[in-house]
């Protein structure tokens, strides 16, 4: 399912949290279609079933998943929960996910040939950032500028002391799409769950903190937005529209997805 979005001017980044935000600008944006929600594992497996793709992961042999630490650690070293695990893939991804999760351990270039696949693209950063935002203007969040409106909790992020205590899940994992309200345009899940790859190529501007995927070469980064269920306030506040990392071409962890627009 896809939602049309209008388009027109959106005002884009944020001034009040990390220096790569900056500075506010206003970009304009064509009209276009997105999916819903992030492609789930599903999805992923249609189009694998269909065309016999394999993934980046599947072909180097490992992909990235996140373990918990046994208590508190240096948050400036990410090698500590991220850990390169032989096998690990969108089909074995070290955890019992629901097939209506998003899929995860895909790259870019898997991203981008779901997406020839289901007949449309990825979004850029400004599109993404426009759709996320739900016709707010200005909002810190992608429901306004409380975190947890009346008590509500909007988006699926850390809950406790990361990396080492969630305080609602044993196993940190991504959880199925739309279990969170959907934004001002209908749309699901674009902050929190999983980070969303976007053909953006990543500036640093003022300085950026790749912290929340493991070590990237800083020459070939594009940029990732949403957040993801890793997200924690003391550690990435980064479950925000205007939030942004990089990652390079060829990363595949248990955090990042991606949805499709057209």
């Amino acid at each position: 399912m896809q939602i049309q979005l209008p388009g027109g001017n959106c005002q884009l980044g944020s001034n009040d949290h990390y220096p790569e935000e900056r500075p506010v600008r206003v970009a304009t944006v064509a009209p276009f279609a997105m999916d819903v929600h992030p492609v789930t594992r599903a999805q992923f497996a249609a189009f694998v079933k269909a065309t016999g793709y394999v993934t980046t992961a599947e072909q180097l042999g490992s992909s990235h998943v996140f373990v918990k630490t046994e208590g508190p650690v240096n948050l400036g070293d990410p090698t500590q929960w991220w850990k390169p695990v032989a096998g690990a893939s969108w089909h074995a991804p070290q955890l019992v996910l629901d097939e209506q999760c998003p899929v995860t351990h895909v790259s870019l270039q898997d991203a981008k040939a779901y997406a020839a696949w289901a007949g449309g693209r990825l979004p850029t950063e400004e599109e993404w950032e426009y759709a996320a935002r739900g016709g707010l203007h200005g909002c810190a969040y992608a429901w306004g500028d409380e975190f947890a409106p009346h008590g509500q909790r909007m988006a699926h992020v850390w809950r406790g002391s990361f990396p080492w205590y969630h305080s609602d899940m044993a196993q940190p994992a991504p959880v199925p799409v739309r279990k969170h309200p959907a934004n001002g345009h209908g749309l699901y899940d674009m902050i929190g769950n999983v980070w969303e790859w976007t053909v953006s190529p990543y500036q640093r501007g003022g300085g950026a903190c790749c912290a929340c995927s493991p070590a990237q070469d800083a020459n070939t980064l594009w940029t990732l937005k949403g957040g993801s269920y890793l997200c924690a306030a003391e550690y990435c506040l980064r479950y925000r529209p205007a939030a942004r990392i990089g990652a390079a071409l060829n990363t595949s962890t248990a955090h990042i997805g991606f949805r499709c627009v057209y």
